[in-house]
């Protein structure tokens, strides 16, 4: 089956609540990257809620890029996604391997680390793009999505995120982001908290095979949930290509490519997103350093 994101509203559209299966692009993350069964719950959980805030966007052309920095053995994690969501990302640390949490699973806080940032910028074709920042609070990464809404887009937020690993690979991976609009009554925000608490872990429900509107109920207590939009389908997929791959060799600079040229004979150049190779001849760059010496 298809991953697949639906957007609901709740209590008569004073809820808004969008749920994400990204179970497939998860693990086609975790096998471009070779990620560790750590690396690929972190990594999972931001590529989860990347294409969920990707969905809010309105334009095609729309671009939104999330940097995540943390202290932990991890690195930086980095993703980019339009609003389809077409998706891809990097990792530092994608072999990372440590031991489980005190509750014997996968200690996601421990690989990020507690102490860093998250940096979101939002290309949607104003003169500049948005920028926002916010410190981790956890590394466990939906409670510092949680912390990022109300700190740099003053929304109150429920966020939750879950990548569910077995010895195949992906088992289950998606999340879902609650907001509540401005007309939101205290007693329907407290029956939503108290869903929240009663449904437990996305990736469990998911594993159960509940669908997404199932999990929309479970998770706001109301059975009369409205879907707003749906047949939105997530993919990872890059849009790398050669003709990218040579415009990057010409950056590097005319000696640089000289210096190859005379040492090497041939370039090879790896796309960090995708992790397809991209090999150039002697004769290929020859016509690269031309189009430099023109410039």
């Amino acid at each position: 089956m298809s991953d697949q994101i639906i957007k609901f509203l709740a209590y008569n559209g004073k809820i808004s609540v969008i749920c994400a299966d990204t179970t497939n692009l998860v693990e086609e993350s975790r096998k471009i990257h070779d990620l560790s069964p750590v690396a690929t719950a972190a990594f999972g959980r931001l590529l989860t809620i990347a294409t969920i805030m990707g969905t809010e966007m309105k334009n095609e052309k729309d671009k939104l890029t999330i940097q995540l920095k943390g202290s932990g053995p991890i690195g930086m994690m980095l993703v980019t996604t339009n609003n389809i969501p077409k998706i891809k990302g990097t990792i530092t640390n994608p072999h990372v391997d440590i031991p489980l949490n005190e509750f014997g699973k996968l200690d996601v806080g421990g690989a990020v680390g507690a102490k860093g940032y998250i940096n979101v910028i939002k290309d949607i074709g104003l003169k500049d793009p948005y920028i926002g920042i916010s410190p981790l609070s956890s590394g466990e990464i939906a409670e510092d999505f949680a912390n990022y809404f109300v700190n740099s887009e003053q929304r109150n937020s429920a966020v939750a995120l879950g990548v569910l690993v077995n010895q195949e690979g992906v088992k289950s991976a998606g999340g879902y982001l609650i907001n509540p609009m401005p007309d939101a009554t205290e007693e329907e925000i407290s029956k939503v908290e108290q869903a929240i608490f009663k449904a437990g872990a996305m990736s469990k429900m998911l594993d159960e095979k509940l669908t997404l509107k199932e999990i929309a109920k479970k998770i706001t207590g109301d059975d009369n949930i409205q879907i707003i939009e749906e047949n939105i389908m997530p993919v990872y997929e890059c849009d790398c290509s050669k003709e990218h791959m040579k415009n990057v060799l010409t950056t590097i600079g005319k000696e640089e490519i000289k210096n190859i040229i005379e040492e090497e004979g041939k370039a090879e150049i790896v796309c960090h997103f995708c992790n397809k190779k991209y090999k150039f001849s002697k004769e290929e760059l020859e016509e690269i350093l031309k189009t430099v010496d023109n410039k």
